[in-house]
């Protein structure tokens, strides 16, 4: 089995379990009005012009970096509801998340500003959407998603392993 061959097949490679795609939908359906909101300014977003702007000049975060973090809530968010690369998704949402955390929520505390009372918002929703990101990432994107379709229908090889020999417990 070739490298790339063995790769993809362990990045796609997912159990039919329903967890997992409990984990991996909820994420995505969380994550995509923040998307959009970026994205097309839905939802009192600033839509992309207006989050780049934001994000490079007034927080100074380097173009490449504020797109990818545009990108993995938006098209991320639309993956993970598919279960198009389910791993490579949540992954990039939890890093996503863990540098929203590192660089703006971490000096707001723990909890979310519910009622007013704290300067910005804390970061549980972070960890949150970090949890359901790790099931992910560690199981893949469970039933009824396009990895698992191709990880059953695609010959890989001539020699086929069982699917579940190549995910992680």
């Amino acid at each position: 089995m070739s490298f790339l061959n063995s790769t993809l097949r362990k990045l796609l490679a997912t159990p039919a379990d329903n967890t997992t795609l409990i984990a991996r939908v909820t994420l995505g359906a969380v994550m995509l009005p923040h998307g959009l909101q970026k994205t097309l300014g839905w939802f009192g977003g600033f839509g992309f012009e207006g989050t780049m702007n934001l994000f490079t000049h007034a927080m100074g975060i380097p173009w490449i970096l504020a797109f990818a973090a545009i990108a993995a809530e938006a098209l991320g968010s639309l993956a993970l509801i598919t279960g198009v690369l389910g791993r490579l998704a949540a992954l990039a949402i939890a890093a996503n998340m863990a540098v929203a955390i590192a660089t703006v929520h971490w000096h707001n505390g723990f909890f979310m500003n519910w009622l007013g009372g704290q300067h910005g918002e804390g970061f549980e929703y972070h960890i949150l959407a970090i949890g359901l990101a790790a099931a992910v990432v560690l199981r893949g994107s469970g039933s009824l998603s396009v990895d698992r379709w191709l990880a059953t229908t695609i010959p890989w090889t001539a020699h086929r392993v069982p699917l579940e020999a190549h995910v992680t417990a």
